[in-house]
């Protein structure tokens, strides 16, 4: 009898620790399936940082999925190497962004650079304190820069602080475009994010599209709009009789070079641009070399960007056609 009674206690422990076993296991299956809700089409991939929410609290990453997507991954190797080419004389070197850029430093040195003008924030900061007044200090005197032409300012201090890439490539998008960089950003670049959000102690997910690009002209069109807007908007027929040969003629900036030392009464040395270029970077080099003919001729820099033109955008080479008219209308 003793040994029966023995034999079910043992039996009866070891079925308890199955039980609790099962119970842990199903509470981490619970856990996983708080993040990845049916309603979510792929699992996402949660830090621990990111689970450790107070109730109520949100946070947001972008879904491994869009990070693989090419337009993705071309938006942010041309804001890198925008940021490194601006920066190279202050020798920093940006290998990613949300690691490089949440404290401030790089931001306020970028800043600078592309506004000409000095920032009054203490030059290193260690603190999490320090670096958010920092951010603040920056992101103040961008939201000066930005606000009259109606961004909409989809970062914080927060944010970037926080490391969100979301934010701060909504934020280096409209830097470049406001200061006019000379790259090209792909078009119509989107990401899905994953919002998680902590209710009655469990985590809920769910799915957003984020827009980070348009197109390149409604997004220049933020800035500033002229008479040329106007007559596209209204009177396209009146331009098209013109737009083909008028393009192409001054699209590979040879014409464009000749026609600014015609106009200064130089010449313009043969080694100093390619007469027949054979490549995109060729006349792209002749347009930026045209532009830079026009700044030494006392001609304010140009609306359009020499990529613009070099693809055949008709209202971006009327503006560079129109600027010299402007200046030069009266020499006889």
């Amino acid at each position: 009898m003793r040994k029966d009674e023995s034999f079910l206690g043992k039996l009866g422990g070891t079925l308890a620790r199955k039980k609790k076993a099962r119970e842990v296991s199903d509470l981490q299956e619970e856990g996983k399936n708080a993040i990845n809700l049916p309603m979510s089409p792929t699992s996402v991939d949660v830090h621990p940082e990111d689970t450790q929410l107070e109730e109520n609290e949100e946070r947001t990453m972008i879904d491994p999925t869009s990070k693989d997507d090419p337009k993705f991954k071309e938006l942010v190797k041309v804001l890198l190497d925008w940021i490194n080419d601006v920066l190279v004389e202050e020798r920093i070197i940006v290998k990613q962004l949300e690691e490089d850029l949440y404290d401030g430093q790089v931001l306020q040195k970028l800043l600078e650079k592309l506004a000409g003008c000095k920032l009054n924030v203490a030059e290193v900061t260690q603190s999490e304190i320090g670096q958010k007044q920092k951010l603040q200090t920056v992101l103040e005197a961008v939201h000066d820069l930005l606000r009259p032409h109606g961004w909409a300012l989809r970062w914080t201090v927060d944010s970037i602080h926080g490391k969100n890439l979301v934010a701060i490539l909504h934020l280096l998008v409209s830097l470049a475009m406001h200061f006019r960089a000379p790259i090209r950003l792909p078009e119509h670049v989107s990401v899905q994010v994953v919002v998680v959000r902590k209710r009655e102690g469990l985590l809920h997910s769910s799915h957003i599209s984020e827009e980070l690009t348009t197109t390149t002209e409604m997004m220049m069109d933020r800035f500033e709009r002229d008479a040329f807007d106007t007559l596209f908007d209204h009177a396209p027929d009146k331009l098209n009789v013109v737009k083909k040969s008028l393009i192409t003629f001054f699209a590979d900036g040879v014409y464009l070079v000749l026609l600014m030392g015609l106009l200064e009464d130089y010449f313009v040395p043969l080694h100093n641009f390619y007469l027949t270029p054979d490549s995109f970077d060729q006349k792209v080099h002749n347009v930026s070399f045209a532009f830079e003919l026009m700044l030494d001729g006392g001609l304010k820099k140009p609306k359009a960007r020499p990529e613009d033109v070099v693809n055949l955008d008709l209202k971006s080479t009327l503006r560079v056609l129109y600027n010299l008219f402007t200046k030069y209308k009266n020499v006889e």
